[in-house]
């Protein structure tokens, strides 16, 4: 009756129930979780335990300074102050903090790897866009592959 065409106008214009997650949430795996298997999201997921196998993830993943990831990970965007050991396919950013330690094989798009990361991987950078979708993927490669070495400084004494 009365006020019934406004709650509808309401509704759709993002007022009603049902609404997309991607980037508006954080899931939130925290440091003493170990997960063993294939964990897929939509939204962003910041990594505080240990992940050992697959992560897919069609938003930013954030391995945070005592996560641990072994095993494959394919997403949008990725910021590692943690772990990371295995194969990591970034669409676009790749975000290497200066405590991080990677091994393995990296595809990305971009990279800034910062003073002090141990970063011990073959990199490939592309201009094409991956496919996250449970895995499978759909590349359109262009770019150097190499080998990039770059070990934290020890001082000696």
């Amino acid at each position: 009756m009365f006020g019934t065409k406004k709650k509808e106008a309401s509704n759709s214009k993002g007022g009603g129930t049902t609404s997309s997650t991607k980037g508006n949430a954080l899931n939130s795996l925290v440091s003493g979780t170990v997960v063993s298997g294939t964990v897929s999201s939509e939204s962003h997921i910041r990594v505080d335990g240990k992940i050992e196998g697959k992560l897919y993830c069609k938003a930013k993943i954030i391995i945070g300074p005592t996560g641990f990831v072994q095993g494959e990970i394919r997403c949008e965007n990725a910021f590692i102050e943690g772990k990371f050991d295995g194969e990591l396919y970034v669409n676009e950013l790749l975000n290497v903090r200066e405590n991080a330690n990677i091994k393995g094989e990296v595809q990305t798009k971009k990279l800034i790897v910062q003073s002090g990361a141990t970063f011990n991987v073959t990199c490939q950078m592309t201009t094409g866009k991956q496919t996250i979708k449970d895995g499978s993927s759909t590349r359109n490669v262009s770019g150097n592959r190499g080998t990039i070495k770059a070990n934290k400084a020890s001082s000696a004494n």
